[in-house]
């Protein structure tokens, strides 16, 4: 393959780190610290410290993967190496039709935040999500190497004021906040933690960007560590601050960040924690396209998507083919939201379910592919175990993947029924032949 017909290595360790941050990193991050302490009261934090150890082995999994097969293939490579082509081409489609309807959410999610800031109307809602999303694509387009630039400015931006807002939040915190600690009971604990999972999903995202690493082992296993060190922290601190505070019971529970920084600095306060959701769900967007835009890639290169989806930038060399395809179901899915076909409540779940499955069809190529290391095999173990338990939780979402499922086979059986009718018609014409040369 030459280098016109293949991806760039232009990830190094920083925009790798800034990558798996950006993708893990969501919106939950101003929402759900409020909604689980709501939940659980205090004792929320106990299941934030579960899941903040719980995080590490969940993030290498993944690593270990990447480093040692690195391809745009990402969890569907993996699965294809530990199973079959068929599996693969499954759990790839399966992570390529949760991002269409992913990325807009995240949009939406963000823009909503600024236009609720700034006491704006729908019509501007939409045009900023839609402003994130075209942002996402456009950065793809151009290259990892200026997505990961970019992506690095923009998460030390969260960072930066995620940071503040956990300062500005320790002079209000008081002892009395944390009594009594288990107000709602100690199951409310366990359906907090199920609650926190989806916050710390989405390693398997930058997976799909490990061919394009300039030293996979280097980038992937320690870039994934550092990451997962720090998503750990910034969640647990801010779920410490909103309980501290009891910000939580000041209003709604997506409000708890903005009154911590608004008491801070005043009004200026929800304009930032705005900007702050925009940034945040920008990064997704970005990580989010990227991976998808290479799954798509792989898949044509395997025959598993139109030949179309494989094309390349001849400028950037960047995966142009699932660039497009994910712009026309951004705006299909843009088109319902705002013709008010779908809700915002309902695309939130369609994808749960498929991102679950990608997660765990990765966490079972681990435990087959990673025998050579015990510690790869018991962390893959721990994360198959613990995604395993919430899905049953995604109800109705599970009917997404069954439709994908449906799909993918009768595109499976017609392609067969054609290979034989062409199989067919080729001895057909040989037995002709061979009866006219006799």
């Amino acid at each position: 393959m030459t280098n016109e017909s293949k991806l760039q290595s232009t990830i190094g360790l920083p925009q790798a780190i800034a990558l798996y941050i950006g993708a893990v990193l969501g919106s939950g991050i101003l929402i759900v610290p409020g909604l689980a302490a709501q939940m659980a009261g205090p004792a929320s934090l106990l299941a934030w410290g579960f899941m903040t150890l719980l995080i590490l082995p969940m993030a290498l999994s993944m690593g270990l993967l990447s480093a040692k097969f690195p391809n745009a293939g990402g969890v569907s490579h993996f699965v294809t190496l530990a199973f079959s082509p068929r599996a693969g081409a499954y759990i790839g489609w399966f992570f390529l039709m949760s991002v269409p309807i992913g990325a807009p959410v995240a949009a939406l999610t963000g823009a909503g935040y600024m236009t609720a800031a700034m006491g704006w109307g729908e019509e501007s809602r939409m045009m900023l999500a839609a402003a994130m999303l075209a942002v996402g694509l456009i950065i793809n387009w151009i290259g990892m190497k200026v997505a990961g630039r970019i992506q690095i400015a923009v998460v030390i931006a969260i960072v930066a004021v995620l940071i503040f807002a956990i300062a500005a939040a320790l002079p209000q915190m008081k002892t009395v906040h944390f009594t009594p600690f288990v107000p709602h009971g100690w199951l409310s604990v366990g359906q907090a933690a199920a609650i926190l999972f989806w916050c710390f999903i989405g390693w398997e995202a930058v997976s799909h960007m490990s061919e394009e690493f300039t030293n996979p082992q280097r980038a992937a296993v320690r870039g994934v560590t550092i990451a997962a060190v720090i998503v750990g922290l910034l969640y647990f601190l801010t779920a410490l601050a909103t309980v501290g505070t009891q910000s939580y019971l000041a209003g709604d529970s997506d409000a708890s960040l903005v009154w911590v920084i608004s008491r801070a600095i005043g009004p200026w306060g929800a304009i930032i924690a705005g900007l702050t959701g925009i940034f945040i769900c920008t990064a997704t967007i970005i990580a989010y396209v990227g991976a998808a835009s290479r799954v798509a890639y792989a898949l044509s290169r395997q025959g598993q998507a139109f030949r179309w989806m494989g094309m390349l930038s001849q400028r950037f060399h960047t995966p142009i083919g699932g660039i497009a395809f994910l712009s026309v179901c951004f705006v299909i899915i843009m088109v319902l939201y705002g013709s008010g076909a779908v809700s915002l409540t309902n695309l939130i779940q369609f994808p749960n379910a498929t991102f679950i499955l990608t997660y765990l069809g990765g966490c079972a190529a681990g435990i087959k592919l990673l025998r050579g290391s015990r510690w790869g095999v018991s962390i893959s173990w721990i994360s198959f175990i613990s995604t395993a338990i919430v899905f049953p939780f995604v109800g109705w979402a599970m009917l997404y993947p069954c439709l994908i499922t449906a799909v993918l086979w009768i595109t499976d059986r017609i392609r067969h029924k054609r290979t034989l009718n062409h199989s067919a018609s080729t001895i057909t014409e040989q037995e002709k032949a061979t009866v006219r040369h006799g």
